[in-house]
């Protein structure tokens, strides 16, 4: 928990979502003094998405005698922990059948090693699992019950991941004629229907899908952090419950390197959260770190990645962190009532508020 003497600055950063901490600029605090610009984090520092200020401590502590791999699997751990809001860790989100399934992903920033579990089952510690794929193999990504049994070779203890909670959503799910749904062209109308689902023909196929289920702060999917220690490597990780009332054996973005998370260490590192089904299609983290490669500043690499996806789907909702090297700092998001994201160096953790784009429901051409 926050100590007693720990100050937590808050940022307020408003005007347009795609210049959410534009280098440089004069920033107020919510008591509104003027104060440094949010960009040029002292080395070592951590970043994070969402006010997950546990999470941003414990990854900062863990600098203090560890590498920014250790960090990253730290802070994140101690989300799965904390089960932070219900998003992260076991007991929540469950899929169709009530079953909570974990999705995490790590890499090194130095060496381009990188780990990731997809819907690991019976396991609590998945940035950990994640890790151990990285060290213990030469593969990147183990899924499903296969990685439960590679988790419990190397040791992790097998458990039920459900609690009462999380049987209480399911059951209200049910209640609830299966609402909301990510089900689309089958019978019964997933709109209004439970399953078991069958196949419509594509002539009868919906051309756009009305049920349409929203990432909100309750449903966002992910922590995702950057960090970089004190011999300048840097590292990212990524950990999540994925998508409440999933179709079971569905990944999100988190585990997939360059989409939940991508870091590079003569560039800098990534991170994203939101509809995971819709970024994992455009590498956004990957993006952002490229963008940062051809010289922007990672308030627009972050903008950029998202302008790729909003122009062919507008009703995205999303965000995406971004640092430098040299501890430039920023994060663009779209169609949340708002976005925070944490970020601790030697001047202590700040909350970093950013003013989200509005999504659309207006079709818009896609021209790059």
């Amino acid at each position: 928990m926050v100590s007693a003497n720990l100050v937590l600055l808050v940022i307020v950063i408003s005007g347009t979502w795609h210049i959410a901490i534009p280098a440089q600029q004069q920033v107020k605090t919510m008591e509104g003094k003027a104060t440094k610009s949010a960009a040029g984090l002292e080395q070592p520092f951590i970043l994070n998405t969402w006010p997950f200020i546990n999470a941003t401590i414990k990854g900062w502590e863990t600098l203090q005698t560890g590498n920014a791999v250790d960090a990253v699997a730290a802070g994140c751990a101690q989300c799965e922990t904390e089960q932070c809001d219900s998003t992260v860790g076991y007991g929540n989100s469950p899929d169709e059948n009530g079953e909570s399934t974990l999705d995490a992903m790590i890499m090194n920033g130095l060496t381009h090693e990188a780990g990731s579990v997809a819907g690991l089952r019976r396991v609590k510690d998945a940035i950990a699992v994640a890790r151990a794929v990285m060290e213990y193999t030469k593969h990147t990504l183990l899924v499903g019950d296969l990685a439960t049994k590679f988790a419990i070779e190397m040791g992790f203890k097998e458990e039920d991941l459900s609690t009462p909670a999380s049987i209480n959503k399911w059951k209200e799910w049910k209640g609830n004629n299966c609402q909301p749904n990510f089900r689309q062209n089958v019978s019964p109308d997933p709109a209004t229907s439970c399953g078991p689902y069958q196949p419509l023909p594509s002539e009868s196929w919906q051309q756009s899908r009305q049920n349409q289920v929203h990432f909100d702060n309750q449903n966002h999917d992910t922590i995702g952090m950057i960090a970089m220690d004190r011999d300048h490597n840097m590292a990212v990780g990524t950990s999540t419950n994925g998508a409440n009332h999933k179709v079971p054996g569905r990944v999100g973005d988190s585990p997939i390197i360059g989409s939940g998370a991508y870091v590079d260490n003569n560039v800098g590192g990534a991170a994203a959260t939101g509809d995971g089904d819709t970024m994992m299609r455009f590498l956004p983290s990957y993006q952002a770190v490229e963008s940062m490669r051809n010289g922007m500043q990672p308030n627009e690499a972050a903008a950029e990645a998202l302008l790729r996806i909003t122009r062919l789907h507008p009703d995205f909702e999303g965000a995406v962190i971004a640092a430098n090297t040299k501890g430039e700092h920023g994060a663009a998001c779209v169609g949340f009532p708002g976005f925070k994201y944490n970020v601790y160096d030697n001047n202590g953790p700040r909350s970093i508020d950013v003013t989200c784009k509005k999504s659309t429901k207006k079709p818009s051409r896609y021209n790059l």
